[in-house]
């Protein structure tokens, strides 16, 4: 919000507050690190498969402006996300949880949806419950034509993803901690930590003053 020349809005996915409301009610499986594995599907649903909205994991820091990111929509794609060719090395990650691979991994982790689209009308609560992860995380709903392809910088996979000094378009725009950032004492040390922490210094103060 701090870098972003349009309007945006930042709304949660909690689990606990869709579980109250009656939106979600499968069993966490074990293969699930995060309580948004799948909850992340019903982000068309959520504001009533109208305009456009932007499903991020919570391990991101925005670097650039956003509206840099919403001009490279396009209106006849169901969805758009970058498509990571990525099989993690490590067997864990974050806070200890195992790491799982499969195909397209990571492309789920952050999608703007045009929420409107026919395609994605199937992403009901009754759907999203029901379907298996390989369906949902590997987009199975749409064909590929539907799946629109953002440059990897905006989806920057710290540990994966490598920044070439000669070639400015390989400069992140959004970084993914997504193997564990420095929050965590194991990963305190991962590439592009000190941006993380300036951050949190620089927001700390800013309550502080308030």
């Amino acid at each position: 919000m701090k870098r972003a020349s349009i309007p945006v809005e930042v709304i949660s996915i909690v689990q606990s507050d869709l579980r109250k409301k009656g939106l979600y009610w499968r069993e966490r499986g074990a293969t699930e690190s995060t309580e948004f594995s799948f909850s992340r599907f019903l982000t068309p649903y959520l504001p009533g498969f109208d305009g456009f909205a932007m499903f991020v994991d919570c391990d991101f820091l925005y670097l650039a402006d956003i509206k840099e990111l919403t001009d490279l929509i396009d209106e006849s794609c169901a969805i758009m996300c970058v498509p990571h060719d990525y099989a993690p090395k490590e067997r864990t990650k974050m806070d200890g949880v195992v790491q799982t691979v499969y195909p397209q991994k990571n492309w789920s982790s952050m999608v703007i949806y045009n929420c409107s689209h026919p395609k994605n009308k199937i992403l009901t609560p009754e759907l999203v419950n029901t379907q298996t992860g390989a369906f949902l995380h590997r987009f199975t709903w749409l064909d590929d034509h539907e799946i629109g392809s953002i440059p990897f910088v905006w989806n920057f996979l710290v540990g994966h993803n490598e920044v070439d000094e000669n070639d400015p378009k390989t400069s992140p725009k959004a970084i993914h901690y997504t193997t564990g950032g420095p929050w965590f004492e194991a990963w305190k040390n991962c590439d592009f930590a000190d941006l993380w922490l300036n951050e949190a210094e620089e927001y700390k103060k800013g309550l502080k003053l308030a």
